[in-house]
């Protein structure tokens, strides 16, 4: 094994999540690739700070917190105390979590501002943008939808197509319509600030060119700079939720301004706590001395790889030392989906399963490239069942017993096999390296390979037999100390990935924290502890538990997107013969009346024509029960019960409008009675 580099002093960040929602298993990828390459490089050695928080600004916030009744301020208190929660849940070790409303986010947005602006760096135009009336407000793009101007399919969102993939402005949408009211909105003029990104060019050239970006990111940059380099507009009108433009009264900073800048931030607020110099990771003097790596997604690319670095070079800081982008998560090759259940909160997920294993998993799938990741229910069962327990957990417990029942606990001190210690030790810096260039999946091939090999040697030395001759104690002792010690080496390689199930195999080895440096320090002669079970096979029917929770979610709110940029799924296109499988008929609602700890449902007693059905609804947010009663709507009448926790749903009732109080059940005309199909 190689001599260990010198220590390095590493700055990382993960994408913000969004603060309008609970965090999914969808922001756990870039979590746990964040973290475990954290961890790895901590258990290295080096010196490492961990930093994140919400992107805590927008009009979505501002628009959901009215709608719950709440102020902005309190809302994100409440996703961020959620979120914090959820990620210490899944063993996320962040330095520091604060989120971009905090006063030094507001500090150095100004001050980076202020640096754009006496550079000459900042435009001021007059724009036209679309304007709803009714609201009285500037519509963001994601607020307005309509036919894209380049392939003409319906529904499509203001900054880009989600069928043929073109980006454009929301003043080319044909039939263009506010998601907020329904109606088609007006332009109007106002004053904008620009920052002109167009000036860097050459810079974004040369960063392109480097090694700070991906192969595949570096080709989606040509790309870009083929159409041209736009000038980025950073400022909104009021009314917003977020930091004003300090010379600008009723202009705020765009939230894409200063969710970057929220990783200044969250880092300068934990070295305010630690006492570290925070410039020395910023200033453009400390990029010889520190590094600055920041994990995303690959939805927020052009943000982080053509604006980000634009703004830290003008603004006079330091640029990225490399931007790693992952892709998104599918679960059973499709897109996360509520009505499957595979929509899974995190939350939901810790209530049924080890986050371990989610861990493990998302390791064994997670390269160095931008690719979508899929979690394969049952191949996630499989793998983590045959690697972990049958493999990994395995190793110990085979050896424990022996160790413990005949010898006191005590290893050997020796090995029966110095081949299989070196074998172990000889694939450090391989799986160093697999690590530092973040192919985790290949780094758990080779890991799995070893553990592969430990068993192989047990299977074939036999200790099980051997303990029944007197004669051959002392070498059943060294067999399953050099068994014990495979297991050790495994438990180092694993602990970036593990660090809960390591910790526990730490406490039973007796062996102190352990270090990458200890992989060519055997334990010999150690006394170990008793051995308790590390870690237990995932049970069918606890995923099966969580599907069916995942499905008791309501339907979110289209005007609360996951993240800013989150896109709601096309259904695809269906046959007639789909559509005639409805069974679509007149009901009467009966009955109607709220559901306790649930926040968006109401509670409907449906007659169909002499026959009456039982139906959750989220249609809280726009009606009280008292104004739905003798009311006739329309109901889908063949959709299978669904059992969920507040009792079995028999039905969908049909509403439409952007949701929250612009929503509308369908009614029929007069003369229609209940229990009459809809054609």
């Amino acid at each position: 094994m190689s001599a260990p580099a010198p220590p390095r002093k590493i700055l990382v960040s993960n994408a913000l999540p969004y603060a309008n929602g609970a965090l999914h298993l969808g922001h756990m990828v870039g979590f746990m690739q964040a973290d475990i390459w954290v961890r790895f490089q901590k258990l290295r050695g080096h010196q490492v700070t961990f930093v994140g928080g919400d992107d805590q600004h927008g009009t979505p916030i501002m628009l959901s917190a009215a709608e719950k009744g709440l102020t902005p301020q309190q809302l994100i208190d409440q996703m961020e105390s959620q979120h914090i929660e959820s990620l210490r849940g899944f063993n996320i070790d962040l330095d520091s979590y604060v989120g971009t409303h905090a006063r030094q986010n507001q500090q150095i947005s100004t001050e980076i501002y202020l640096r754009l602006k006496q550079g000459g760096h900042i435009d001021v135009r007059t724009i036209e943008q679309s304007f709803d009336e009714e609201k009285g407000m500037f519509l963001p793009d994601r607020y307005v939808k309509g036919t894209c101007p380049k392939c003409k399919s319906p529904d499509q969102y203001g900054d880009n197509c989600e069928v043929c993939g073109s980006t454009y402005d929301s003043t080319e949408l044909i039939d263009p319509y506010s998601v907020l009211s329904g109606k088609p909105p007006v332009m109007r003029e106002s004053e904008h600030y620009f920052f002109k990104v167009s000036e860097f060019e050459q810079m974004l050239s040369d960063w392109r060119q480097s090694d700070a970006l991906q192969p595949e990111i570096a080709n989606k940059l040509t790309e870009w700079f083929e159409g041209g380099l736009l000038d980025w507009d950073i400022s909104r009108d009021e009314p917003y939720w977020g930091f004003e433009i300090p010379d600008a009264p009723g202009k705020f900073f765009y939230v894409w301004l200063d969710a970057p800048i929220g990783y200044m931030a969250s880092h300068k607020a934990h070295c305010e706590l630690t006492g570290e110099d925070w410039e020395s990771y910023w200033s453009t003097d400390a990029s010889a001395d520190t590094e600055v790596y920041h994990f995303i997604g690959k939805d927020i690319v052009r943000f982080h790889t053509l604006f980000w670095p634009a703004l830290l070079y003008a603004a006079r800081y330091r640029i990225p030392s490399g931007v790693f982008v992952h892709g998104f998560l599918t679960v059973d090759g499709a897109k996360m989906s509520k009505s499957r259940g595979t929509f899974i909160r995190a939350s939901t997920y810790l209530e049924h399963l080890n986050p371990e294993y989610l861990r493990y998993y998302f390791a064994a799938k997670s390269g160095s490239g931008v690719v979508d990741m899929d979690m394969n229910l049952e191949d996630f069962s499989t793998r983590v069942n045959s690697d972990l327990v049958g493999k990994l957990v395995n190793i110990a417990s085979r050896c424990a017993g022996f160790i413990g029942k005949r010898f006191n606990g005590e290893l050997a001190s020796q090995s029966d096999s110095p081949e299989l210690q070196a074998a172990f030790e000889a694939a450090a810096d391989s799986i160093a390296g697999r690590y530092e260039r973040r192919e985790f999946s290949q780094a758990m091939r080779e890991i799995m390979a070893l553990a592969d090999q430990a068993n192989q040697y047990i299977d074939e030395r036999k200790p099980w037999q051997l303990i029944k001759h007197e004669s051959k104690l002392d070498e059943v002792q060294q067999i399953c100390t050099a068994g014990i010690n495979g297991f050790r080496s495994l438990c180092i390689y694993l602990k970036p990935v593990l660090p809960a199930l390591v910790a526990e195999a730490e406490s039973f080895l007796n062996c102190g924290a352990l270090s990458w440096e200890d992989l060519h320090r055997p334990l010999y002669g150690n006394k170990i502890n008793k051995f308790k079970p590390l870690m237990i096979r995932i049970e069918p029917q606890s995923i099966a538990n969580m599907i069916e929770d995942s499905k008791e979610l309501p339907e979110a709110d289209a005007t609360q997107p996951d993240s800013l940029l989150a896109k709601d799924p096309l259904a695809g296109e269906i046959s007639f013969d789909d559509f005639a499988k409805l069974d679509l008929r007149i009901a009467k609602i009966v009955a109607a009346q709220h559901v306790e700890n649930a926040d968006k449902l109401l509670q409907l007693t449906l007659d169909i024509g002499g026959e009456t059905r039982n139906v959750f609804a989220g249609i809280k947010s726009a009606y009280n029960p008292e104004q739905l009663v003798g009311r006739l709507t329309v109901m889908v009448a063949n959709l299978a019960p669904r059992k969920m926790r507040f009792g079995l749903s028999e039905g969908m009732v049909l509403a439409a409008g952007p949701g929250g109080s612009e929503l509308f059940i369908l009614g029929p005309d007069d003369g229609a009675k209940p229990g009459m199909r809809v054609k």
